[in-house]
């Protein structure tokens, strides 16, 4: 596969300052949280609330109505390294439906022969052509979900970076005071000093945080001189400690617990496939790899995209096939009509 082709010069207006350039944001740390956390709750209880949850898992079941690039079954069966594609959507509160763009998406790998979690958030502006959609190119990422659902936006991320996506978990916005104050909150040392919402952080001053405080930290965007990717660092800090506090998730083992996470998640990871998680792949919660694909700022015809180089394409797609245990493969491009993703295992 090919790269994304250069963008003409006459179109494209460099943005000299990325920090400043100005992006609509909503709670966007909440769905990976609710996702690690419900992943926690199977892992480390599956027994005592066995009921409960297959009844819950039922409920938030939703088809991607694609074909995989791999047998799924076979990969959780064997003990395989799997991906997720975590979205969540820009409707905002809980309760509404699961349309819109995705606010944020992260590739999770789940690799239990190395004990291993990879994390890596993509831009959500970055510049695709939408597979099934390309009359719309110029397009950013987080438009695959709004044109065609899930199953638009893991073609696009498979076309794109020359990796397949295994499972997908979208949830609406909202969550994330929830969860913090589930896990009894957080502990954390600001990454910068700044003060939002009311509340204030200093530079690596260790800080316990609520769940309105942490949904402060993470939300301010306008005083990180990194922009979007300065957001990212502090949503995956974040994550972190929820994981880490994970010890306290029976707290979470109520009703009321389950009736929101119904209401917020959608995936298609069955019931079947979280018993194989459950007890395959506890042992990739313990460490935790984070990246990012970094992009530049770009115009055209007046709309902001994120432009990646290909030589960061590239290195994305080595890092998430090395922790899928894939053979080294160039990295996607969307523009190509062909749709295969080159699956070869080590």
């Amino acid at each position: 596969m090919g790269t994304e082709p250069e963008l003409k010069r006459s179109e494209v207006k460099k943005r000299k300052d990325q920090a400043a350039k100005p992006r609509k944001h909503k709670y966007f740390t909440a769905f990976l949280c609710v996702f690690v956390v419900l992943l926690g709750i199977f892992f480390l209880y599956l027994g005592r609330i066995y009921n409960t949850a297959q009844k819950m898992t039922t409920k938030i079941y939703s088809s991607s109505n694609i074909t995989k690039a791999r047998n799924t079954q076979n990969l959780l069966k064997a003990g395989k390294p799997i991906s997720i594609l975590l979205m969540g959507t820009d409707t905002g509160a809980v309760g509404r439906s699961f349309k819109g763009r995705t606010d944020t998406m992260i590739v999770l790998t789940l690799n239990p022969q190395k004990k291993k979690m990879t994390i890596v958030s993509l831009p959500r502006d970055a510049l695709v052509a939408v597979t099934g959609y390309k009359k719309y190119y110029p397009s950013k990422l987080n438009s695959a979900y709004d044109y065609g659902g899930s199953g638009t936006a893991i073609k696009t991320i498979q076309n794109y970076l020359n990796i397949p996506i295994d499972f997908y978990a979208t949830i609406n916005m909202g969550g994330l005071e929830n969860m913090v104050n589930a896990v009894g909150g957080v502990t954390i040392k600001p990454l910068l000093t700044f003060s939002y919402g009311g509340h204030s952080f200093v530079k690596n001053k260790e800080t316990q945080m609520n769940g309105s405080t942490a949904l402060a930290y993470v939300r301010m965007r306008h005083s990180d001189p990194l922009g979007d990717y300065g957001r990212q660092q502090r949503q995956r800090q974040v994550l972190a400690e929820v994981v880490q506090n994970g010890t306290k998730l029976k707290s979470l083992l109520t009703e009321s617990f389950f009736k929101e996470i119904k209401k917020q998640l959608k995936t298609d990871i069955t019931f079947n496939d979280m018993l194989l998680l459950a007890l395959k792949y506890r042992g990739t919660t313990h460490n935790m790899i984070s990246d990012h694909l970094q992009g530049s700022a770009d115009l055209i015809s007046g709309i902001s995209f994120e432009a990646v180089p290909a030589t960061e394409k590239q290195r994305i797609t080595n890092l998430v096939r090395s922790s899928l245990n894939l053979e080294t493969a160039t990295t996607g491009n969307t523009l190509l009509n062909s749709s295969s993703i080159n699956t070869t295992e080590k």
